[in-house]
């Protein structure tokens, strides 16, 4: 396996393992990130001894914090266009086999979207999910307006896009939102319990489900490029660069 900056990747009994790995700042995802993370996906997609990815964020405070808001803040029309995170979490959504998010601490933001790309969410009791991208005048566009709602339901996705709230482990799983909450300490364990019994079924079955399942929930038509079109418009408002300025200084005061 080849070595990555922000990664860890490990390859178990018949899965791989990706841990994100910028504790310092929440697992923030940047360029970097991205890189790495688009990187491994391809080395593991034509892996033929897995049959399953796990994904988690390193330390106990974060899975994903969101994206990092210092890269965010000079992002403008082109870079929103582009699609940069929504295509990366289209990728691990399109990964041919089962992928598990291990879930601690925040997964807010990109960091909620990139655990909605995935297959199961497992959560610890200190989870926190939310897509709070109003409060910083931004949407959730790496996927989180078509996928939040299909898991969740449309009244209560408008609710969290709207209002920002931020939603604890037990809320989570309520609305469907986490397959399951376990002890922090046991959310690796519980996430490798299911791939053991994913790795006892047949590949084939396994593969062409999900693929089945991943076509019955896709958009009728392309909510990815109305993301990305909205978006450049408000990467270039002045309530966005007011807003991340804001947060911004309120984190380096800390």
């Amino acid at each position: 396996m080849s070595k990555y900056k922000t990664l860890l990747v490990e390859k178990k009994e018949k899965w791989a393992e990706i841990i994100i790995n910028r504790p310092n700042v929440l697992n923030a995802i940047n360029d970097d990130v991205v890189a790495d993370l688009h990187a491994a996906l391809d080395e593991l997609k034509g892996d033929s001894g897995i049959m399953g990815l796990i994904i988690s964020g390193a330390g106990d405070k974060a899975f994903v914090a969101g994206a990092d808001i210092e890269a965010l803040l000079k992002r403008g029309r082109d870079d929103a266009l582009k699609g940069i995170n929504q295509k990366l979490f289209q990728k691990v959504e399109d990964f041919p086999w089962p992928v598990i998010a291990a879930i601690k601490g925040y997964a807010l933001g990109g960091g909620c979207e990139l655990t909605l790309a995935c297959d199961i969410r497992v959560g610890g009791k200190t989870t926190q999910m939310g897509q709070p991208e109003a409060r910083l005048g931004i949407i959730a566009a790496a996927g989180g307006t078509y996928r939040l709602p299909r898991i969740v339901g449309t009244g209560i996705a408008r609710e969290m896009f709207f209002t920002g709230k931020i939603i604890d482990a037990e809320e989570a799983y309520r609305i469907g939102l986490l397959n399951c909450v376990v002890e922090d300490d046991k959310v690796i364990g519980k996430a490798r319990e299911m791939m053991v019994k994913i790795s006892k079924m047949a590949p084939e079955a396994i593969r062409l489900g999900k693929k089945a399942l991943n076509k019955a929930a896709s958009p009728s038509h392309d909510h990815g490029k109305i993301e990305s079109e909205y978006q450049a418009i408000l990467f270039e408002s002045k309530d966005k660069k007011q807003r991340m300025t804001k947060f911004l200084e309120k984190k380096n005061k800390k």
